[in-house]
C-alpha cells in the first residue's frame, strides 16, 4: 500500500480512500495503491466488497499532469482498470465532485457506481489530442449504447450526476457524505443478493454507420483528428472482442500521442493555465471589485455588463441619453435572457440582475461609489480623453479607470487624468459576455495593483486574461493587422479572397480573414487605412478595391454585401462577383499579372507573417511570453486549437523553416518580410519559443 490510499475494513466491506489532495488525480503512487489495496481486500478472510471512495474535493479529477512528457511507470491504468473490474469480490464507486478521464475509467471498472448530486462525470481526453486510454472507448458504449457514448466521448463534455443517471452511466444518485452513503448502498447491493457486473462481460451494443460517423466527427471537429479516431475506437470495441478492442483503443491512443495535434492541445492545456500567472504579480493584492461601471451602453459595453452581472457584481451603465439608456438597459436584458433560456440562471435571478444590481443612468456623478469603470465608447482619442477627464472628477480615490479601446496608446489615455497609476486597458472582445479572451493592457504608470485587479476582473468574468504592453493594436490585433496584410498581397498577386478563405478554414480557423471582416464590418477595416494613411511606409503595399466597395455603402455582413453576398434568413454567404471585379480593375492598374497560389503556400504565408510579427510583439516586450501570443489568438481570433497557437505552430515547423521561408518571400518584397531579430536569434542559437516560456517560468 501507498499513502495515497487509506485501506479500511467495515465487516464484510472494505474501503479504499483515495488521499492525493487536491483532487486525486491518479498518479503512480495512487495506481500502485489501489492495485495494493485490491490485492489485500481478496486475501483477507470475510470480505464480498471493495468500494473505491475519494477524499477532498473529488473522486479522481483524471491523469496526473505532472506525469505528461515523462516515461509511464506501472501500474498502467489499462492494466489497474482491468484488474478492478476481473475481482471476484463486488466493487462499487462512490463519486463525487469530478470523475474525469482516467478517473471515470476508474469508476466504469467497478461493478456498480452511485454519485451525489453535484457529482460530474466526463471523458475530455479529445481536449489534449487524445482518447480515454484505458477502456474508456470500450465500456461506455457496452453501459449505455454506442450514440450516447459517442456523444460523451467526442465532445469530452461534462455530465451532471442527474443525467448520467438517466443515461445510465451511474446507477443511483444519493446526497450525503460520500462514504457513507457508498457504504449503505453496498451494504443494500450485499443483502440483495447482487452479483458483480463487469461491463467487459455485457454484450457488445448495436452498430451504426461508422464512415459516416467518422466523417461527421472530423468535419465538426474542422481538422481535430482525435474526435474521429475515438469513433473507431469504439467500432473496435462493437465489432471485436473486449481484449481486441481494448488493444485496438490503446494503439489509436499510442498513435495519437506523437501527433503534432497532440504537442498542440498538451501546450494549449498547460498555457491556459499558465498565461494569468504572472511573477510580477506575486504576493500583489487586488483592488475591491464589488461595483463597476460601464460607459456606453452599444453592444460591447451592453456585453461588458452583462458579464459583470453575472459574476456577481453590480453595475453602473451610463449612457448619453434617456433614449439610448433604455435600448442598452434592452440589450442588456436581451443578453441575460439567454442566459436565462439555456437554464445558467433562474427567474428570480434574472429579475434580481436587471432591476436591483443594474442602475442605467445618464449622469455621471451615478459612478461616484463603482470600484473600477470601464469605458466603451467609439474607437476616437478626442472622445476617450473626454470621458476619463469626467471620470477622473467623479470616481472615488483608487478607482480603476479602464478603456476598452482596441488599437489606441493608454498611456495617452492616463495623461489625461490626474491619476494615471489607476488608468489601465481592459480590451474585450465583442460578444464581451461571450468571447473569453480580455487583453490587460498595462501603461508606463499602471499601479502594481491595478494590474492585479485587471487580472482578478478577468478571474471573476471567467476570461482568459493575458498580459500586453501598449502599442498600437497591443497584441492581437497588431499581428491580426500584418497576417491580415499577408492575404491582401496575396489577393493583389492572384489569390482570390474565397481561395484564401478556404484553405485557412481547412487548416482549422473557425473562419477565413475575409469572412471575419465582413463579420466585424468592412467599415472597421476602411477607418483604420485612413488613419494610418498619413503615416504610411512609401513601400507599403495597400489595396484599394475594397475602399471602392466601402465607399458605395457595403461594409459586410450588416448591409448585405461584402466580400460575399448575405441573404436574410440564411447562415453564410456566397461570393460577390463585384469584389472579383474589383480586384482585376486594380491589378490591370497597378500592372500585376495574377498567378496561382496552392493551398499550402496561403497557409504558410499567412502563418509566417503571423509568427514573423509575434516575435518582434515578444522582442518589444508588447507580450512577455511566446504562450500569451498564443492564447491571445488561440481565445480571441479563431486559432485552431489543436495547433497549440502560432508560437507552438512554429516550434512544430521548425524555427529553421519558419525563418527560411520568411527569407525566401523577403527577396520579392523586403519591407514587408523583414525577419524578426528574435527569430533570427532563436534560430543561431538553436533554441524555441518554448524554451522562451520555460525561461519566463523559472
Amino acid at each position: 500500500m501507498t499513502d495515497k490510499i487509506a485501506y479500511s475494513r467495515h465487516d464484510d466491506i472494505v474501503v479504499l480512500r483515495i488521499q492525493n489532495p487536491p483532487v486525486n488525480a491518479l498518479s503512480q503512487a495512487v495506481r500502485q495503491g489501489l492495485a495494493d489495496g485490491m490485492d489485500r481486500a481478496e486475501a483477507e478472510d470475510g470480505v464480498r466488497a471493495v468500494m473505491i471512495v475519494g477524499e477532498g474535493r473529488a473522486f479522481i479529477a483524471g491523469a496526473d499532469i505532472t506525469e505528461f512528457g515523462k516515461p509511464p511507470m506501472e501500474p498502467f491504468l489499462p492494466d489497474l482498470c482491468n484488474r478492478i473490474e476481473a475481482s471476484p469480490l463486488l466493487v462499487v464507486a462512490s463519486m463525487h465532485g469530478v470523475s474525469l478521464g482516467g478517473g471515470l475509467e476508474v469508476a466504469l471498472s467497478a461493478h456498480y457506481r452511485i454519485a451525489q448530486p453535484s457529482a460530474r462525470v466526463g471523458l475530455p481526453e479529445v481536449h489534449l489530442g487524445l482518447i480515454p486510454g484505458a477502456g474508456g472507448t470500450q465500456r461506455l458504449p457496452r453501459l449505455i449504447g454506442v450514440e450516447p457514448a459517442l456523444d460523451a466521448i467526442t465532445t469530452g463534455r461534462h455530465i451532471k450526476a442527474p443525467q448520467a443517471l438517466e443515461m445510465g452511466i451511474v446507477d443511483r444518485v444519493e446526497e450525503g457524505d460520500p462514504q457513507e452513503v457508498g457504504l449503505a448502498y453496498v451494504r443494500e447491493l450485499l443483502d440483495s443478493g447482487a452479483e458483480r457486473r463487469p461491463i467487459c462481460e455485457m454484450p457488445a451494443p448495436a452498430p451504426i454507420d461508422w464512415d459516416a460517423a467518422y466523417e461527421v466527427t472530423l468535419k465538426k471537429g474542422r481538422g481535430q483528428i482525435s474526435p474521429a479516431e475515438a469513433v473507431r475506437a469504439v467500432q473496435a470495441g462493437v465489432e471485436k472482442p473486449f481484449e481486441e478492442g481494448m488493444k485496438a483503443e490503446r494503439r489509436i491512443f499510442s498513435e495519437l500521442m506523437n501527433t503534432d495535434q497532440r504537442q498542440g492541445m498538451i501546450h494549449a492545456f498547460f498555457s491556459e493555465r499558465a498565461v494569468s500567472n504572472l511573477p510580477e504579480l506575486k504576493g500583489v493584492e487586488p483592488r475591491e471589485l464589488k461595483a463597476i461601471g460601464v460607459i456606453g451602453g452599444g453592444t460591447m459595453g451592453a456585453g461588458i455588463a452583462t458579464a459583470a452581472l453575472l459574476s456577481g457584481s453590480s453595475v453602473v451603465l451610463i449612457e448619453m441619453k434617456e433614449e439610448a439608456a433604455k435600448a442598452a438597459h434592452e440589450r442588456i436584458s436581451g443578453n441575460l435572457q439567454g442566459a436565462l433560456k439555456r437554464g445558467k440562471i433562474d427567474q428570480a435571478k434574472f429579475d434580481h440582475l436587471t432591476g436591483t444590481a443594474l442602475t442605467v443612468s445618464t449622469e455621471y456623478d451615478s459612478l461616484s461609489d463603482v470600484d473600477l469603470v470601464v469605458e466603451a465608447v467609439f474607437e476616437d482619442m478626442d472622445v476617450k480623453k473626454q470621458v476619463f477627464g469626467k471620470l477622473d472628477a467623479v470616481c472615488k480615490p483608487g478607482c480603476v479607470l479602464a478603456s476598452n479601446t482596441s488599437y489606441l496608446d493608454v498611456n495617452e489615455i492616463a495623461a489625461s487624468t490626474k491619476r494615471p497609476e489607476d488608468v489601465i486597458g481592459l480590451h474585450f472582445f465583442s460578444p464581451a459576455h461571450v468571447m473569453k479572451l480580455l487583453e490587460v493592457v498595462v501603461a508606463d504608470k499602471t499601479a502594481k495593483d491595478v494590474v492585479a485587479t485587471g487580472f482578478a476582473l478577468g478571474k471573476a468574468l471567467g476570461k482568459i486574461s493575458v498580459r500586453a504592453g501598449v502599442c498600437d493594436g497591443f497584441i492581437g490585433n497588431r499581428i491580426l493587422a500584418t497576417y491580415r496584410t499577408a492575404a491582401d498581397h496575396m489577393v493583389l498577386d492572384g489569390a482570390s479572397p474565397y481561395k484564401i478563405d478556404a484553405a485557412l478554414e481547412k487548416f482549422g480557423f473557425a473562419m477565413g480573414p475575409f469572412a471575419v471582416a465582413d463579420l466585424a464590418g468592412l467599415d472597421i477595416g476602411w477607418a483604420t487605412r485612413k488613419r494610418k494613411a498619413a503615416t504610411r511606409h512609401p513601400e507599403e503595399r495597400v489595396p484599394t478595391y475594397i475602399d471602392r466597395l466601402c465607399e458605395q455603402g457595403h461594409f459586410g455582413q450588416k448591409t448585405g454585401q461584402g466580400y460575399y453576398l448575405y441573404e436574410k434568413g440564411k447562415r453564410g454567404g456566397t461570393p460577390n462577383p463585384e469584389i472579383t471585379r474589383l480586384i482585376e480593375e486594380e491589378q490591370k492598374e497597378r500592372g500585376i499579372t495574377p498567378r496561382e497560389f496552392t493551398e499550402a503556400e496561403i497557409v504558410r504565408r499567412y502563418m509566417c507573417a503571423m509568427v514573423n510579427e509575434a516575435a518582434k510583439v515578444l522582442e518589444e516586450g508588447i507580450a512577455k511570453r511566446p504562450l500569451d501570443i498564443d492564447m491571445t489568438l488561440l481565445f480571441g481570433y479563431g486559432f485552431p486549437r489543436y495547433w497549440g497557437g502560432p508560437m507552438k505552430w512554429a516550434d512544430i515547423q521548425g524555427l529553421p523553416n519558419v525563418l527560411a521561408a520568411i527569407e525566401g518571400f523577403a527577396e520579392k518584397d523586403p519591407w514587408f518580410w523583414k525577419p524578426a531579430p528574435l527569430l533570427v536569434d532563436l534560430v543561431k542559437t538553436n533554441r524555441t519559443f518554448d524554451d522562451l516560456n520555460k525561461e519566463a517560468a523559472k
